[in-house]
């Protein structure tokens, strides 16, 4: 099956695709403040990450249940049930959990560095298994879009020091590869599943996996927290999960994997001036200039994905 994104829709479908990639991209990139915030409690991050699927996992039952109860709704197949077990493992459940390890070993900067290479590695993917070649524009914006990140966290590595930088980073990398092989699979299976559908199962089997997770290694009165926790805990799972997650299915739905991907540049920007605003971190001037190349890159890609006038 081809990649959606190689038969685009109408020009009112690619703009909502746009715009919907990029809201789901600032719900991501809400998380880290989110995170930021909650860490000022006594909470470590495997509690933390049960809280938010906690709470999420709700709204996915919810969601699975109206969809199944749709007339519409066709009976899955057994290669359903695989894509849903295994993409909701790898792309929701592991690239979290690897993370989350990394994250033990290195900075905050270097780690969101890592983690936003995954737009080049779907492209890649796309390429190499997908037949969809690189475009000249998707390079140049991927190029200025990836040159402005780079700009943007280069001040972090000054303070990345000490002998598990390496493994942290490898780490990170493989959570960064694990979230591009879902952006691949799913990109594949979501129309014949259906995006709320596919979304909600594969969700909820990643916040079993991870309450799982917890019930393992960490006794019930972990989960006694102050009620800001529970407050951080809650916006995490409706503004950085349950929302930007269908919003991001939904867009790769009407754009494509690689083009969502690519909108997804957008994060480290935001996160920026929401760490500003939020947490009074200074914007320094690198951070100014790597956040417009990234918009002039997000400008490209925008172009790229209107269907020519004939």
């Amino acid at each position: 099956m081809a990649d959606p994104a190689q038969h685009p829709g109408s020009r009112n479908q690619i703009v909502f695709g746009i715009v919907l990639a990029l809201l789901a991209a600032i719900g991501f990139s809400a998380k880290a403040i989110l995170v930021k915030l909650a860490y000022r409690h006594p909470v470590d991050a495997v509690t933390l990450l049960a809280l938010r699927m906690s709470f999420s996992v709700p709204f996915f039952l919810a969601a699975a249940l109206w969809s199944h109860h749709r007339d519409d709704a066709q009976s899955l197949e057994l290669k359903d049930w695989g894509a849903i077990l295994g993409l909701g493992f790898v792309g929701y459940y592991l690239s979290s959990l690897l993370d989350f390890l990394g994250l033990q070993y290195i900075s905050a900067g270097l780690e969101r560095l890592v983690l936003f290479l995954y737009p080049t590695i779907v492209l890649i993917l796309s390429a190499l298994f997908l037949n969809r070649p690189l475009g000249r524009q998707e390079m140049v914006a991927m190029g200025l879009s990836y040159a402005g990140i780079v700009l943007v966290f280069v001040h972090d590595f000054s303070g990345v020091h000490g002998s598990g930088m390496a493994l942290g980073a490898g780490l990170v990398f493989a959570s960064t590869l694990t979230y591009s092989i879902y952006l691949i699979g799913v990109g594949q299976v979501i129309t014949r599943i259906g995006t709320i559908r596919f979304t909600s199962y594969a969700m909820t089997v990643a916040s079993v996996a991870t309450l799982m997770q917890f019930a393992f290694t960490h006794p019930m009165t972990a989960m006694h927290q102050p009620i800001s926790v529970y407050t951080l805990g809650l916006s995490m799972a409706i503004i950085s999960t349950v929302l930007p997650v269908f919003m991001l299915s939904a867009s790769i739905r009407l754009i494509g994997s690689g083009q969502a991907s690519l909108l997804g540049t957008i994060g480290p920007v935001s996160t920026i001036f929401m760490a500003q605003a939020f947490l009074g971190e200074v914007v320094s001037l690198l951070q100014a200039i790597g956040s417009v190349l990234v918009m002039a890159g997000v400008v490209l890609i925008g172009q790229s994905l209107h269907p020519k006038k004939p």
